[in-house]
């Protein structure tokens, strides 16, 4: 397993060791000791499973209270995923940082709590687990816009292709009115 720091502290690239053979393949997805090891010391007690059509964007999702670190990992086709740093403290506050992730890849990314996070599928049945470190909290729940300019996200649709929302993506409020964290 190799662990890789990303451009914001504490989100990090976890590239599995995957043993193939004739007969498919095999990685070890979460191992304690193995990740606590390499900095990624976490309690997970919530593992969820989404499935979206192509061009769905969740996001970007966090819970101000119960804040969730999350290890996430493409089960079925590949994802545009997108990490925002809220934590007012911290030196990267505000920026954001992108990547593509899929099935095909023994691949997982870690965020911390304090970020927001989310992803537009890229393609038709991509399906989507994360484990996470606290329980789903809907007072706790808050939603920032996916389309803030001051993130500068540049999100991979197709000329004249609008992502699909739930209601409470398309109403996000920018950063500048969103609680933070410390």
């Amino acid at each position: 397993m190799r662990v890789s720091a990303l451009a914001l502290p504490g989100v990090m690239l976890v590239e599995h060791e995957l043993f193939e053979d004739a007969r498919g393949s095999f990685f070890e997805s979460w191992n304690e000791r193995r990740f606590s090891a390499a900095g990624i010391a976490a309690r997970f007690v919530q593992e969820n499973v989404s499935e979206s059509r192509a061009y769905v964007l969740r996001g970007l999702h966090y819970q101000i209270q119960h804040a969730q670190g999350k290890l996430l990992r493409v089960l079925a086709g590949e994802i545009f995923d997108v990490v925002v740093d809220l934590r007012r403290a911290s030196p990267s506050f505000g920026r954001s940082l992108a990547l593509t992730l899929d099935a095909k890849g023994a691949r997982s990314l870690w965020v911390p709590p304090g970020f927001a996070h989310g992803f537009l599928a890229l393609a038709p049945g991509t399906r989507v687990r994360y484990l996470v470190t606290d329980f789903w909290s809907r007072e706790a729940e808050r939603s920032l816009a996916w389309n803030d300019p001051a993130l500068g996200i540049e999100w991979p649709l197709p000329p004249g292709v609008s992502p699909l929302l739930s209601a409470k993506d398309a109403a996000a409020p920018p950063l500048a009115e969103v609680e933070t964290f410390p």
